[in-house]
């Protein structure tokens, strides 16, 4: 038997529900599926419970059955599979709960988001109000909810769905995407201030330093670690090390995202500014005086064209993500690319931020009343850091 299941939350933590089907491996026939609301949870708890509503099914209507689990939660599949350790205490319950029900020999699957959209719809429908509970197919009744009342789950809050969100123009916005923005640590190319692009340059690593900085910062979002969807990190050697630590604090699965490398700077790369300044002068000058020109003589980007593939990569974030909370490792010049675009400020604020290794920045994103405008954004914080990446003592 096949066993898919997801879960989300509409603020997350906030309103939450799962969705979960059981079919014939063999015909893909459905035999029963349940959607059901839990109260106040996050992701991943309803995740969690989407996978036990599923299993609930599974031993109810097969339970000599072998099982194969389908899910697009990566941190769910790689923790039942046992290759993942289960750091936040707050689901060690419903791991052991799901765990106790798996009949042994089960297999675990991750499948990409757009192959879990019956789950996904199941739990959509249950937090739109449009269905709750189990149905059996071919059963003139619907099924009583196997699940636990949520009341009794330690985790789920189960609080009336809060009024919904009141956007610039009065109509009702769905809960923001939120992207926590957080720069590599120091690298030697960093502690000798010098120009360091992307894939394209010398590319270095982290320095001991700067790996304790981003630990530190790592440490210090821990907290979140039930809120965050995923951890994505540029391709570039010093952001995939900051997002390999990231990840790894808050047991939470890693990708790379090409669009938010750091800008490429040519010719420049490996030069400190004064070096710059004293051959290339001239370029130097014109380069800060206009976005539209390419860094590097020529030979590397210009701020518009980094600016034009990181909103790309944002689009595609926001889309796959909506409605959760994202936590984006990257660079200074695309850090401050998504930033000015959140305050809808000019390109040409880059050059008056200023944002220090390992440091957090967080932006929200609600979905514009008319959808050919994209997102609106806002800026919640900016260049902060705790007390041992060099943040202010008391922090």
């Amino acid at each position: 038997m096949l066993v898919e299941a997801d879960g989300g939350s509409r603020g997350n933590p906030g309103p939450a529900a799962y969705g979960a089907v059981l079919k014939d491996a063999d015909t893909g026939e459905v035999l029963a599926e349940d959607g059901t609301t839990i109260g106040r949870a996050t992701n991943n708890v309803a995740e969690y419970r989407g996978l036990i509503g599923g299993l609930r099914l599974a031993a109810d209507l097969a339970p000599d059955a072998t099982l194969e689990v389908r899910m697009d939660s990566k941190l769910v599949v790689e923790q039942m599979a046992g290759r993942w350790k289960v750091k936040h205490a707050g689901l060690v319950p419903l791991v052991e709960e799901a765990r106790a029900l798996a009949p042994a020999g089960t297999t675990w699957t991750w499948v990409p988001r757009a192959r879990n959209a019956y789950a996904d719809r199941l739990a959509n429908e249950a937090l739109d109000g449009t269905r709750d509970g189990v149905t059996v197919m071919g059963s003139s009744d619907p099924a009583d909810d196997p699940a636990d009342d949520p009341a009794d789950d330690p985790v789920a809050d189960p609080v009336a769905a809060p009024a919904p969100r009141q956007g610039w123009s009065g109509h009702a916005l769905q809960e923001p995407t939120t992207l926590v923005l957080v720069r590599h640590g120091v690298t030697p190319m960093t502690a000798e201030k010098r120009f360091s692009g992307g894939l394209g340059g010398s590319n270095p690593g982290l320095t001991e330093e700067g790996r304790d900085q981003v630990r530190a910062t790592a440490d210090w979002l821990a907290p979140l670690a039930e809120t965050v969807d995923v951890v994505l990190a540029s391709p570039v050697r010093r952001t995939r090390e900051s997002g390999d630590l990231v990840g790894e604090v808050l047991g939470v699965p890693l990708r790379e995202e090409a669009a938010f490398a750091e800008m490429e700077f040519g010719a420049w790369d490996g030069m400190t500014f004064g070096e710059v300044r004293e051959r290339h002068g001239e370029e130097l000058t014109t380069w800060l005086g206009s976005t539209e020109v390419v860094a590097g003589g020529g030979t590397g980007e210009s701020m518009r064209g980094v600016q034009d593939r990181v909103l790309a990569g944002l689009d595609r974030v926001l889309a796959e993500h909506a409605g959760r909370t994202v936590v984006v490792v990257s660079h200074v010049t695309p850090i401050k690319v998504l930033l000015a675009h959140a305050l809808g400020a000019p390109l040409e604020a880059l050059f008056r931020m200023e944002l220090a290794p390992a440091s957090v920045s967080v932006t929200a994103w609600w979905p514009h009343e008319d959808p050919e405008q994209g997102h609106r954004g806002s800026m919640r914080l900016f260049n902060a850091r705790p007390p041992e990446a060099g943040g202010p003592a008391g922090w």
